[in-house]
């Protein structure tokens, strides 16, 4: 069998599916094959003898050259499948690979270097990276959603918490009360003798006003909980002439129990007076219901440099360690509350303060009794 006549030496070096190319130790280019040539667009004699081949390198490049791909070859003499960019003679950019190899010559060093194509490689990378950051926003975006939908679920589960909540307001709390009024109109219709009839008819004003006092906390419930906070009418006053007129109220009204109320500093702020005052018939109420009735209950107003504070002190069994934590979360009860409320008042009492821009807190010890503290800034807060 014949053996096919093969090209010379000089036509493969010429044809060669790479570029080739010869530079001295100074990078002056020695040599070109065509393909070189025609890919970057350059005549030879305009390529050897005429240019370095850092002059074929991008700004970038060049210092790559200088910092990286020179020190390499003067350790091991060669790089392999360097991405580098070359510069064609109207300066475009082609972006290529390269081989690189220094090789002794003629009591020298000859650079060969061997450049191939990559443009379709770089479309390639470039596609990836693309892919890659469509596919980082795209997680980022299911996490973005994920998040939203725990935190719709969460809300969800509330709004259901919130719903059996009220349920049980309506059917146990309220009706009692109406029980009340309903059994008390009863026997008034059938006629009773007078100090039956004056008792019938105070167990009918006391049921009336246990039904407002568990609609004006439900209502003041649903907006602290569903309906962005309790609404605030917010003025200059003086938080110490509130407290005091509050405690001369509540004195009336639990006329059984010993109120105190001291006062320090400067009582002039910027707040609701009456949501205040409110938050501490709340706290009062709570003291009358779980403190000792032989003792007093004590409220103290305080006006510091930037800070206002009210706290309400009884003594009596300390509240359990276990219960602390949830003291102002709804529908908590104290283990010896005589249900006379639904559990609201203090939740209320926090939404109060923290619409002041506050913070509440409770100390509770045996043979120390129980106090709680509201703090909110002099200003009123946002």
């Amino acid at each position: 069998m014949d053996t096919p006549l093969l090209p010379g030496a000089e036509a493969l070096y010429e044809a060669a599916p790479c570029g080739l190319l010869l530079a001295a130790a100074d990078g002056r280019i020695v040599g070109a094959n065509a393909t070189l040539c025609r890919w970057l667009q350059y005549a030879r004699e305009d390529l050897v003898g005429q240019l370095r081949f850092q002059e074929l390198l991008t700004m970038g490049g060049r210092i790559f050259w200088q910092t990286h791909l020179q020190p390499l070859l003067r350790i091991q003499a060669s790089v392999a499948e360097v991405k580098l960019e070359l510069r064609r003679k109207d300066a475009s950019g082609v972006p290529v690979m390269v081989n690189m190899a220094e090789r002794p010559w003629n009591g020298g060093t000859l650079l060969h270097v061997a450049v191939f194509l990559a443009e379709d490689r770089d479309k390639y990378e470039r596609e990836l990276l693309l892919q890659r950051r469509r596919a980082e926003e795209l997680a980022a975006q299911v996490a973005r959603d994920q998040q939203e939908l725990a935190v719709a679920r969460g809300e969800a589960e509330d709004r259901a918490v919130f719903a059996e909540q009220l349920v049980g307001i309506v059917s146990h709390d309220i009706r009692n009360p109406l029980s009340v009024i309903h059994m008390s109109t009863a026997l008034l219709e059938r006629g009773l003798a007078p100090a039956q009839q004056a008792q019938a008819v105070a167990r009918v004003s006391r049921a009336v006003q246990r039904v407002q006092r568990l609609i004006a906390d439900l209502l003041d419930f649903t907006q602290a909980r569903v309906g962005g906070g309790l609404g605030m009418k917010k003025s200059d006053g003086d938080l110490h002439q509130a407290i005091a007129d509050s405690v001369s109220e509540l004195a009336v009204a639990f006329p059984a129990r010993e109120l105190r109320h001291e006062r320090s500093g400067d009582g002039r702020c910027l707040a609701d007076a009456d949501r205040i005052v409110q938050a501490v018939g709340n706290l009062v109420a709570n003291a009358v219901s779980h403190g000792d009735p032989a003792r007093p209950i004590t409220v103290r107003s305080e006006g510091s440099a930037d800070r206002m504070r009210v706290s309400v002190h009884n003594d009596g069994p300390a509240i359990p360690p276990e219960l602390l934590p949830r003291m102002f979360e709804p529908m908590v009860r104290g283990a010896q509350a005589r249900a006379q409320g639904v559990g609201l008042g203090l939740y209320i009492v926090r939404a109060i303060v923290q619409a002041h821009g506050g913070t509440v807190a409770v100390q509770s010890a045996a043979g120390e009794g129980t106090t709680f503290l509201l703090e909110w800034p002099r200003g009123g807060g946002a």
